[in-house]
Protein backbone atom coordinates (compact mmCIF):
# COMPACT_ATOMS: atom_id res chain seq x y z
CA UNK A 1 0.00 0.00 0.00
CA UNK A 2 1.17 3.49 -0.78
CA UNK A 3 -0.33 5.12 2.29
CA UNK A 4 -2.43 7.50 0.22
CA UNK A 5 -6.12 7.80 0.90
CA UNK A 6 -8.59 8.68 -1.80
CA UNK A 7 -11.41 9.62 0.54
CA UNK A 8 -12.10 13.35 0.58
CA UNK A 9 -9.81 14.10 -2.35
CA UNK A 10 -10.99 17.09 -4.37
CA UNK A 11 -9.43 18.70 -7.43
CA UNK A 12 -7.32 21.80 -6.90
CA UNK A 13 -6.86 24.73 -9.26
CA UNK A 14 -4.66 27.83 -9.19
CA UNK A 15 -6.19 31.30 -9.01
CA UNK A 16 -4.83 33.33 -11.95
CA UNK A 17 -5.02 36.48 -9.79
CA UNK A 18 -3.16 35.66 -6.57
CA UNK A 19 -1.54 32.41 -7.85
CA UNK A 20 -2.66 30.45 -4.74
CA UNK A 21 -3.92 26.89 -5.04
CA UNK A 22 -7.41 26.20 -3.74
CA UNK A 23 -10.16 23.63 -4.03
CA UNK A 24 -11.94 23.83 -7.38
CA UNK A 25 -15.23 24.44 -5.55
CA UNK A 26 -13.82 27.58 -3.86
CA UNK A 27 -12.86 29.21 -7.17
CA UNK A 28 -14.91 30.76 -9.96
CA UNK A 29 -14.41 29.34 -13.45
CA UNK A 30 -13.98 31.93 -16.19
CA UNK A 31 -14.51 31.29 -19.91
CA UNK A 32 -13.86 33.36 -23.00
CA UNK A 33 -16.61 34.19 -25.51
CA UNK A 34 -16.16 35.85 -28.89
CA UNK A 35 -18.50 38.83 -29.16
CA UNK A 36 -19.15 40.41 -32.54
CA UNK A 37 -20.99 43.41 -31.05
CA UNK A 38 -18.35 44.35 -28.48
CA UNK A 39 -15.73 46.92 -29.42
CA UNK A 40 -13.09 44.79 -27.70
CA UNK A 41 -14.09 41.63 -29.58
CA UNK A 42 -13.60 39.10 -26.77
CA UNK A 43 -15.56 38.91 -23.52
CA UNK A 44 -14.64 37.09 -20.32
CA UNK A 45 -17.66 35.48 -18.66
CA UNK A 46 -18.22 33.84 -15.26
CA UNK A 47 -19.12 30.15 -15.34
CA UNK A 48 -20.31 29.39 -11.78
CA UNK A 49 -21.73 25.97 -12.73
CA UNK A 50 -18.62 25.00 -14.68
CA UNK A 51 -20.58 23.78 -17.71
CA UNK A 52 -19.81 26.30 -20.47
CA UNK A 53 -17.66 24.95 -23.30
CA UNK A 54 -14.13 26.03 -23.94
CA UNK A 55 -10.92 26.62 -22.10
CA UNK A 56 -11.36 27.79 -18.53
CA UNK A 57 -9.36 29.80 -16.02
CA UNK A 58 -10.02 30.01 -12.30
CA UNK A 59 -10.07 32.99 -9.95
CA UNK A 60 -11.20 33.58 -6.38
CA UNK A 61 -14.61 35.31 -6.43
CA UNK A 62 -13.12 38.48 -4.91
CA UNK A 63 -12.44 41.86 -6.48
CA UNK A 64 -8.85 41.80 -5.21
CA UNK A 65 -7.98 38.65 -7.17
CA UNK A 66 -9.94 39.81 -10.21
CA UNK A 67 -8.10 43.15 -10.27
CA UNK A 68 -4.73 41.39 -9.92
CA UNK A 69 -5.57 39.04 -12.80
CA UNK A 70 -6.55 41.94 -15.06
CA UNK A 71 -3.52 44.01 -14.09
CA UNK A 72 -1.13 41.09 -14.64
CA UNK A 73 -2.85 40.20 -17.95
CA UNK A 74 -3.32 36.68 -16.62
CA UNK A 75 -6.51 36.08 -18.61
CA UNK A 76 -4.69 36.78 -21.87
CA UNK A 77 -2.09 34.14 -21.02
CA UNK A 78 -4.61 31.63 -19.67
CA UNK A 79 -6.79 31.85 -22.78
CA UNK A 80 -3.83 32.18 -25.14
CA UNK A 81 -5.23 35.24 -26.92
CA UNK A 82 -3.98 38.69 -27.85
CA UNK A 83 -5.60 42.06 -27.48
CA UNK A 84 -7.89 43.59 -24.90
CA UNK A 85 -10.57 41.59 -23.10
CA UNK A 86 -13.95 42.88 -21.96
CA UNK A 87 -14.21 42.01 -18.23
CA UNK A 88 -17.28 44.13 -17.40
CA UNK A 89 -19.66 41.16 -17.05
CA UNK A 90 -17.18 39.37 -14.82
CA UNK A 91 -16.68 42.43 -12.59
CA UNK A 92 -20.45 42.85 -12.15
CA UNK A 93 -20.85 39.18 -11.24
CA UNK A 94 -18.06 39.26 -8.64
CA UNK A 95 -19.45 42.46 -7.08
CA UNK A 96 -22.84 40.77 -6.65
CA UNK A 97 -21.44 37.52 -5.24
CA UNK A 98 -18.83 39.03 -2.92
CA UNK A 99 -20.10 39.27 0.69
Amino acid sequence: MSGRTHAGACPERTCVGCRERAAKTDLLRIVMAEDEGSEKGVRVLPDPRGTLPGRGAYVHPALVCLDMAVRRRAFLRAFRVRGPLDTADLSRYVEQVQP
